[in-house]
């Protein structure tokens, strides 16, 4: 296993779309939301112990998850917990865990992966990550994953590229675009050269940090003055007090919609971002009239068809007459809404928030 090898996982964000399983205090990630017998975030450290040693693994999450990551990864140090003191967007995230690499081993080539994704083909994943590392270790590129995509779909980015390439099929990235319409999202299908953005990037310390210093130079600033603190018992307060100068931005948007040397490589793997409610009954498991119930212990259905229901298993749920629908319930809360309707959830989250204050969200 290479020693140059490493991986940043982002676990920060809070998962509103999936409430009220996901809050606030305890979002997606940390949840168990397949029914595999292990949470989002447990998976994805587990395909990284295959690619690089343990202790070159990195989490950046919010600070109120630090006793989440610590019970649910129980083998990372303190140190590989890096915690954000408010919520800035994706960009300062990768600063923050890129630059502590860097001045740690500066030769090292690092992965960067959301915490709560779905991997299918684990082996394939390994293939595709390991090969990346390689290319991004012998050249000053950046490196993006795109899917190859099996419909118009319009929740996800999408990435055009052109036929120029490095080797192995990694081609030059030509543009972003952001959740398209339908319209052209068919378009885009026809077309031939744009993949789905699959948000996990792979470049070696220099080329990020050089990117940083080259298109977030304010960014750049924060977390080069930190290099005297990074690995020692002054980083955490330093980079707390530090965070909060920095713009919220992602960093898609900050650099590789700007940088001049980012590729792509087109990629298969199973991959699902696991976005919506939509997403999850995709690939569960369904009963003969198309019902997806996680878990199934004490729910009975009649004349019910296309639902995705998930409940607590110690509780008696009877569903009659109901199609198409989501029923979700958890933490004293039951959402019950068309499956054609999920996107409004994050508006009902806020409707509630205002109502009956933060109690449930």
């Amino acid at each position: 296993m290479n020693k140059n090898y490493y991986a940043i996982i982002m676990a920060g964000g809070i998962g509103s779309r999936f409430w009220p399983i996901s809050r606030t205090s305890h979002p997606k990630q940390f949840i168990d939301i397949l029914g595999t017998g292990k949470t989002l975030i447990q998976n994805t450290y587990d395909r990284f112990l295959k690619i690089c040693p343990k202790e070159n693994i990195y989490v950046v999450t919010n600070e109120i998850y630090t006793s989440l990551v610590k019970q649910q990864l129980p083998d990372m140090t303190d140190n590989q917990i890096l915690t954000e003191p408010v919520m800035r967007n994706t960009a300062p995230c990768v600063a923050y865990g890129s630059f502590k690499i860097e001045s740690l081993n500066p030769d090292a080539a690092i992965v960067v992966a959301p915490s709560d994704h779905l991997i299918l083909d684990e082996a394939a994943f390994i293939s595709t990550i390991e090969k990346s590392l390689e290319v991004a270790t012998a050249n000053n590129c950046l490196i993006t994953l795109g899917i190859k995509p099996s419909r118009p779909d319009t929740g996800y980015g999408y990435i055009q590229y052109t036929e120029q390439s490095l080797k192995n099929d990694f081609y030059k990235v030509k543009t972003f675009t952001e959740k398209p319409t339908l319209e052209i999202a068919k378009t885009f299908l026809q077309s031939g050269d744009f993949l789905w953005n699959a948000g996990i990037f792979v470049w070696s310390a220099r080329a990020i940090v050089n990117a940083f210093s080259n298109y977030l130079p304010d960014m750049y600033e924060i977390f080069a003055e930190a290099r005297p603190v990074y690995n020692t018992t002054d980083e955490k307060a330093h980079i707390h007090t530090s965070y909060l100068r920095c713009t919220n931005i992602s960093i898609d948007y900050g650099i590789m919609e700007k940088a001049d040397n980012v590729y792509v490589l087109p990629s298969e793997f199973g991959w699902s971002d696991l976005g919506t409610w939509a997403s999850i009954y995709e690939l569960a498991e369904k009963d003969y009239v198309g019902n997806a119930v996680i878990p199934a212990e004490k729910v009975i259905m009649y004349d019910s068809s296309n639902c995705m229901v998930n409940v607590p298993g110690e509780k008696l749920v009877i569903l009659q007459g109901l199609h198409d629908y989501i029923v979700v319930e958890a933490n004293n809360t039951l959402l019950i809404c068309p499956r054609d309707q999920e996107q409004n959830v994050k508006k009902v989250v806020a409707d509630v928030k205002q109502q009956f204050g933060t109690k449930y969200i």
